[in-house]
């Protein structure tokens, strides 16, 4: 049977709750549509979470970015929503979201939302950098 999109994100327990480490993710076939124009709006998804006792199961996030396609939404609201499902779904440590929509009227967008659980602090030597600062080739 074909996957369709869903709204429903799943989760399976962390395997090493106990260390600090990055879980990052490239989704390069983000679309949602504008509002206004109900054009496409294309973008490349950054996920970089730190877990607590949570990971986010890979197929159904898929199919969750999937679900966007036909959604109108602004850059800012679709960014925050995605970051707050994943935050209320995770209860991660550290999560950030970055949206870095492709050129529209000449105007390049890239919004990013981000939460820390209060009082944590990263290990030491744990790089959450946003990516522009980073040295990956992403």
């Amino acid at each position: 049977m074909p996957s369709k999109p869903s709204k429903s994100l799943e989760s399976f327990p962390n395997p090493s709750p106990r260390r600090d480490y990055l879980i990052r993710m490239q989704i390069p076939e983000f679309t949602c549509l504008c509002p206004r124009t109900g054009q496409p709006d294309f973008a490349t998804l950054f996920l970089d979470y730190v877990p607590d006792r949570k990971c986010v199961e890979l197929k159904s996030f898929k199919l969750y970015i999937w679900s966007y396609r036909n959604e109108s939404a602004f850059h800012e609201a679709v960014t925050n929503r995605i970051c707050d499902d994943l935050v209320a779904l995770l209860a991660p440590r550290f999560l950030r979201l970055t949206a870095r929509f492709y050129v529209r009227g000449g105007v390049f967008t890239s919004v990013v939302a981000e939460h820390r659980k209060k009082a944590w602090k990263p290990a030491a030597g744990l790089e959450l950098a946003p990516i522009d600062e980073q040295h990956s080739t992403r």
